[in-house]
């Protein structure tokens, strides 16, 4: 019991106990074991993301997104949000800002496509549910992932990092077409 301290104010001179020193050399052997299993995991795991980040102004990329929206646009959403569907294969821009993923994007299903997102005004979180995409979105970089939707129906995105009053409005959807 410990209520009273040790007579031996030095306490880390005295010799350590067996069992110690096993737990030691275990709890040391497990941490080592696990930092090398990240580093593999990391090739041999396939769940992290290939991406590719470049600089940009935000309004560079906001020019690139709105000619992307003018060309491929095929309808609009309620509030005037522009349904956009590119090409299978093309290059897809996709922006965040206060309090918005802009535009929809609407997908071929099987098909590879190259999704470039970045901010225009604050930090934001990229979350693609179900499939537990979650990237930061920084503004000034552009951010690169291939994307191969493998099922068909509507996937939302959720800003999944805090960026002011409407945070919890911020969303946006990729439909997936067969």
């Amino acid at each position: 019991m410990a209520i009273s301290p040790p007579r031996n104010r030095l306490w880390w001179n005295e010799p350590i106990e067996r069992v110690e020193v096993g737990w030691i050399v275990v709890a040391f052997l497990w941490g080592l074991f696990m930092f090398v299993f990240m580093i593999a995991w990391h090739f041999i795991g396939g769940q992290n993301l290939s991406t590719e980040t470049y600089r940009v102004t935000p309004a560079a990329y906001e020019e690139k997104v709105t000619a992307f929206a003018e060309k491929y646009q095929v309808g609009e959403e309620a509030g005037g949000v522009p349904v956009v569907r590119p090409p299978a294969g093309e290059d897809v821009y996709l922006l965040a800002r206060l309090w918005e993923w802009w535009p929809v994007l609407e997908l071929k299903k099987g098909q590879s496509y190259r999704i470039h997102l970045s901010s225009l005004d604050w930090q934001h979180g990229f979350s693609l549910q179900p499939v537990n995409i979650n990237i930061s979105i920084h503004p000034g970089y552009e951010q690169i992932i291939t994307l191969t939707p493998t099922q068909a129906g509507d996937f939302g995105i959720a800003c999944n990092e805090y960026c002011g009053i409407g945070h919890h409005l911020m969303t946006g959807r990729i439909r997936v077409v067969e």
